[in-house]
């Protein structure tokens, strides 16, 4: 057996920080949804299992935004362009998605909060973007989220200023159009 020599300890090294440098790439997509989820970095609201405990009398409106990405055959929309609510108090806003095509298409949405300094502010407790959405030709369906403000945005100096905050989804086609179950 030959002994391993200089040469050989720098290529196993190398060899070494290229096979991590790989496994950062992969890791990279999941390890920052998850920190912007937990962050609300980037505009990307927190989600909770639960409503907020704590309500106050402050009040903010919420506005309502929804998009459709580039061939998706649907039609998707808020049904109310925006609500006044109070911080702290769980609410749910509705929105509706229409499929206009031939064919059954399922969806997925993806979802900002602007201004994005009061994205770590803006909490889900329930919500259609966590699931995949199947519409069969002609169907429409009312999707709805169940959020809440937390109170805590209206004493942080850095959003004192915020009386506004928009929550805006985009639905694109799913990359594998087969669904087992329809969860809505």
């Amino acid at each position: 057996m030959r002994k391993v020599n200089r040469n050989d300890k720098v290529l196993l090294m190398c060899v070494g920080v290229l096979v991590g440098m790989i496994g950062l790439t992969y890791a990279s997509v999941p390890l920052y949804r998850i920190f912007c989820q937990v962050t609300g970095y980037a505009g990307t609201p927190k989600t909770y299992a639960e409503a907020s405990q704590v309500v106050t009398d402050q009040v903010m409106e919420v506005r309502f935004d929804a998009n459709t990405g580039q061939g998706l055959a649907w039609d998707f929309k808020p049904e109310q362009v925006s609500m006044n609510v109070r911080l702290g108090e769980n609410n749910v806003a509705q929105f509706r998605a229409h499929n206009w095509s031939s064919r059954p298409i399922v969806g997925t949405a993806t979802f900002n909060i602007t201004p994005v300094k009061a994205a770590q502010y803006f909490n889900k407790v329930q919500c259609f973007c966590f699931t995949r959405q199947e519409l069969k030709p002609g169907e429409s369906a009312d999707l709805g989220v169940s959020f809440f403000v937390d109170p805590a945005i209206a004493t942080d100096p850095e959003t004192k200023d915020v009386t506004a905050v928009t929550l805006s989804y985009t639905f694109f086609p799913a990359k594998e159009q087969s669904l087992a179950t329809n969860t809505r």
